[in-house]
């Protein structure tokens, strides 16, 4: 799955609840830390749900996983995740998150809790590349 799939994804879907649901598919799919992981070693603070992520670095490239106890956050988590798996931390830190944001029009579609926790993985992310 690549960031251009997910556009194109997004892009097909009829309207906002199609691409809710596949959102949340996609973080069923993608948001798989290991419970012995949720601990407040891996927690991003600032979310109003429970949202954890690892990242680790395999061979020079970045191996980013994540959980949350919300079904939506969970899927904005997976869209993070895709955008930045295997990428190198180069990569990674020159990648414009918030243009595709713009591309698949998701900021103005959350909710102000939603855009805040957002904003904090986002965060969270950048702080431990």
């Amino acid at each position: 799955m690549t960031p251009d799939k997910i556009v194109r994804n997004f892009q097909r879907c009829v309207n906002w609840e199609e691409k809710y649901l596949y959102m949340i598919e996609l973080g069923e799919r993608f948001c798989t830390l290991e419970s012995e992981k949720c601990t407040d070693d891996y927690r991003v603070s600032g979310c109003q749900s429970q949202v954890w992520i690892s990242i680790d670095l395999d061979n020079d490239r970045l191996k980013i996983k994540g959980m949350s106890d919300a079904a939506i956050v969970k899927g904005l988590m997976a869209l993070i995740i895709i955008a930045f798996n295997g990428c190198s931390l180069d990569q990674a830190k020159t990648f414009d998150l918030q243009k595709w944001f713009n591309e698949l029009e998701l900021t103005q579609h959350l909710t102000p809790s939603r855009a805040v926790g957002l904003s904090e993985i986002v965060k969270s992310v950048y702080n431990k590349l």
